[in-house]
């Protein structure tokens, strides 16, 4: 593929995205420990990036006891960041436990990388993110939630924690002040005059 100056084509080859693997469901880590060796023995660490199974802490409770076990976000599949090379595309594809990839229409298609904005939702959600949010609200401050079921609410920031991004917000609800975690980037601080 060439790219000129009035194109929106893109030489996948050379861009570094997020692309999804489809695999047997419950293979997903085993998919992921075979493409990092595969990396490895293989030599292509300058096309294959990160392999994220996108997984978080779930807490169950078995009698007495809190068992912490892993909670896999979308079973069946595998995030890859890759150069889209044919060589690494045939390494993915034929790794075992992997079915294909999303967004490929088949017949020899390389397929569509995902979404750079969803793919960032996706690792925030994991604690994962590469984008740092820099905020103009500290501890005290009052701030008013964007997104999510308490879209319009303001509270008072009680703690931040930078490296998960995420404020703990004192919001009135049914008049109590009720400690909500919101993330850096669903709040916005509020002037006061």
């Amino acid at each position: 593929m060439t790219e000129d100056k009035n194109s929106s084509v893109v030489d996948d080859e050379n861009e570094t995205r997020w692309y999804v693997v489809n695999t047997y469901s419950g293979h997903e880590n085993r998919v992921k420990d075979n493409l990092e060796k595969r990396v490895e023995t293989m030599g292509i660490q300058d096309s294959l990036f990160r392999i994220v199974v996108a997984e978080e802490p779930e807490i169950e409770i078995k009698g007495d006891k809190k068992v912490e076990k892993m909670h896999n976000l979308f079973p069946g599949y595998v995030f890859v960041e890759m150069k889209m090379t044919d060589e690494a595309w045939y390494v993915v594809r034929n790794t075992p436990g992997v079915t294909g990839f999303i967004g490929s229409s088949g017949g020899g298609a390389k397929p569509f990388p995902v979404a750079p904005d969803e793919m960032e939702s996706i690792l925030k959600r994991m604690g994962q993110s590469d984008k740092k949010i820099v905020v103009d609200f500290k501890i005290g401050d009052t701030v008013k939630i964007l997104t999510g079921p308490f879209v319009g609410m303001e509270g008072r920031v009680s703690t931040m924690n930078d490296q998960s991004q995420i404020a703990n917000v004192l919001c009135m609800i049914f008049g109590r002040e009720t400690p909500t975690d919101i993330n850096y980037s669903d709040l916005e601080k509020v002037e006061q005059n």
